[in-house]
């Protein structure tokens, strides 16, 4: 716009020079302004760039605020063996259990939330946190290919809960875990009832049907077939819900089957919500604030006075002399 301006301003001169003798033609001209037309072109340009400021919607104003919170810690321990593949539960058991665990999330306020995924070992997927956002990226992550090694450690999973709470906080604790119930590898009540010693509890939900179900192979998006035993027989996996009645027994929680229009969460979560809540410390970030009105306002502003601007001069100074001389 700068570069347009000077343009113009040095072809308008050109042109007067041509035309004839600089002087005579001022005379010729005696109310053409030659300051209000760069005065308007100033305001102008700041009008326009204070408007490109408003559409970037600066934000600043952020600060880090110190709030308290009242909540339990719930630790979600989820199976992703290649058995929560199988069909029983729509789409299938896996994608069931993490469409729950969404829904959960979105219910949740100021309780805090932590992730483990366990198969033949357990892992953490997400350590407990109130950052619901960043449960939700996590838990879209998570697939039968996410752990190593196969297998169906429950123990194991309630295990590594236990070591991700902090005790030194007071809060209430849960355990919640999200299984098939086919515990090949540990001790799953054992480790539910020394949760259960330290005033955790632990709730199982079953995932599958006691009729059970095969597990699809699938290949580039495509079933290719059923997995099969070592007699090349197609493996059918059914739901253990007298060990996952046995673990909850033991953790001092309650067993849910889960359905197609109803996973359990949302049964456990009722008497999650029961246990004493706890205030915690948590720091959390405050949102940017947008300033885009201030700069709309300054826009606004200088547009006004560059319309009442005009491009000739004001006749009414031109009568004022302030060295004419009075007899």
């Amino acid at each position: 716009m700068v570069l347009v301006f000077v343009l113009i301003q040095n072809w308008k001169s050109r042109k007067r020079k041509q035309f004839g003798n600089l002087e005579i033609t001022q005379r010729l001209m005696p109310n053409v302004a030659k300051t209000q037309p760069i005065v308007k072109f100033v305001l102008y340009t700041l009008a326009i760039s204070s408007l490109l400021l408003g559409l970037a919607n600066l934000q600043f104003g952020t600060k880090v605020d110190e709030v308290k919170r009242e909540g339990v810690d719930i630790m979600l321990a989820l199976d992703v063996s290649n058995s929560m593949l199988a069909e029983d539960l729509s789409p299938n058991r896996l994608e069931r259990s993490k469409r729950a665990i969404y829904q959960l999330i979105e219910k949740l306020h100021n309780d805090r939330l932590g992730i483990i995924v366990f198969a033949g070992d357990a892992y953490v997927q997400l350590p407990i946190t109130t950052d619901y956002s960043s449960a939700k990226l996590f838990l879209e992550t998570i697939s039968t290919d996410i752990v190593p090694t196969q297998g169906t450690s429950i123990g194991s999973a309630i295990d590594l809960a236990m070591e991700s709470f902090d005790f030194e906080n007071g809060t209430s604790k849960s355990i919640i875990v999200i299984t098939d119930g086919e515990n090949h590898e540990d001790d799953a009540k054992g480790s539910a009832e020394t949760a259960n010693s330290e005033g955790v509890s632990v709730h199982t939900i079953g995932m599958g049907s006691e009729k059970g179900a095969p597990i699809p192979i699938y290949k580039n998006g495509a079933q290719v077939g059923f997995r099969t035993d070592n007699t090349n027989n197609t493996v059918v996996t059914k739901l253990n819900e007298t060990m996952l009645k046995e673990i909850a027994t033991a953790g001092g929680g309650s067993y849910v089957r889960a359905t197609n229009a109803n996973a359990g969460l949302a049964i456990i979560m009722e008497q999650i919500d029961q246990l004493e809540k706890k205030e915690f410390g948590s720091k959390s970030i405050k949102d940017y604030e947008d300033r885009f009105q201030l700069f709309l306002i300054i826009a606004f502003v200088l547009l006004l006075i560059e319309f009442f601007i005009s491009n000739r001069k004001t006749t009414k100074l031109d009568g004022i002399n302030l060295f004419e001389v009075k007899k």
